[in-house]
């Protein structure tokens, strides 16, 4: 019987793959014959030399649902699955957290509680005058636009259901569920928060750019949690400095965001380090995805989550769908 061997690096998970099926062996050094890899985006500093000791790969198994740090290493015969589905509950969460965050204001009422001040113009009861950090609205009756209406998409919009709050998507093509991007600009008009859940291609590069922003509903909310270069930096600063929108990062263009940058210091802005994906438990997740992969493709079973390589060099962050 020949030995089918998997090449996955970490060996700290290998346990995750038990009872392997018969006939199947894990490795965890990069040999001839492997046909099946597992890869991370941690593994970018080692990822080309794996790749060229790999000469019979099939397929790869991506722990990340976004995988432009891939494609591009992989030959065009390399089937490449991404995990579409490990990130929804974590990134779904970011989602949510930040947009009742910034709804609330509470990014600025922490900055006042780290000065020492109470507002009592934040309360009306109390208001003698003008506040300080602005208008604080409930988002219940209010519209969330979600831009890449994937499985996260549709996670964000279950978590947002409980709090009154109609949600719009946008997808590849339309479904029940879903509008197109014909109908983007019907909706940023009226929309109070828009998220950002596109792959980024040579197509959604830059597509928050100033037209766009101009065209968002005043005071509304732009949360990016898919990839830095869907948003023009520049267009967005513009934007934040006339206090036309606020917006939350969880992505940058330039990332890691540098010491000095603009960003740091806009105002209406809350950023974190691309973080939204990362708990605690989405490796686990990602191998146990890795594990179900495996039966398939030893079984001779459609593997989930394909990635289309009609664009060679398309950077893809998370799946619209």
């Amino acid at each position: 019987m020949t030995l089918l061997k998997i090449f996955v690096p970490e060996n700290a998970y290998h346990h995750v793959f038990e009872p392997l099926p018969r006939g199947v062996k894990l490795i965890t050094a990069p040999e001839p014959d492997v046909e099946l890899a597992v890869f991370g985006m941690h593994h970018v500093p080692k990822l080309r030399a794996f790749i060229d000791s790999l000469p019979r790969l099939q397929a790869v198994q991506s722990l990340n649902a976004g995988v432009d740090w891939l494609l591009p290493e992989l030959p065009e015969s390399v089937a490449v699955y991404n995990a579409s589905g490990v990130h929804d509950a974590a990134v779904s969460e970011w989602v949510v957290a930040v947009l009742l965050a910034m709804r609330r204001r509470l990014p600025d009422m922490l900055e006042l509680q780290r000065r020492g001040e109470w507002d009592v113009n934040l309360n009306d009861v109390t208001a003698t005058g003008p506040s300080s950090v602005g208008p604080v609205d409930t988002f219940e009756g209010g519209t969330v636009l979600i831009l890449g209406y994937g499985s996260i998409g549709r996670a964000v919009a279950s978590r947002l259901a409980p709090f009154g709050i109609r949600v719009v998507g946008i997808a590849r093509h339309q479904r029940p569920d879903a509008e197109t991007m014909e109908a983007l600009p019907k909706h940023l008009a009226e929309a109070d928060a828009v998220v950002l859940l596109l792959p980024l291609t040579a197509e959604t590069e830059h597509i928050v750019d100033a037209d766009f922003l101009a065209r968002m509903k005043p005071g509304s909310i732009l949360v990016n949690a898919s990839r830095g270069r869907l948003v023009d930096t520049a267009a967005l600063l513009a934007a934040l400095h006339q206090r036309r929108i606020r917006a939350a990062l969880d992505v940058t263009d330039p990332e890691p965001l540098p010491l000095g940058h603009p960003l740091w210091q806009a105002p209406n802005l809350m950023i974190t380090p691309h973080v939204a994906g990362a708990v605690m438990s989405w490796r686990l997740r990602a191998y146990r995805l890795a594990s179900e992969q495996l039966r398939c493709y030893v079984a001779g079973t459609p593997l989930r989550n394909l990635v289309s390589r009609q664009v060679k060099n398309a950077l893809h962050g998370n799946d619209i769908e």
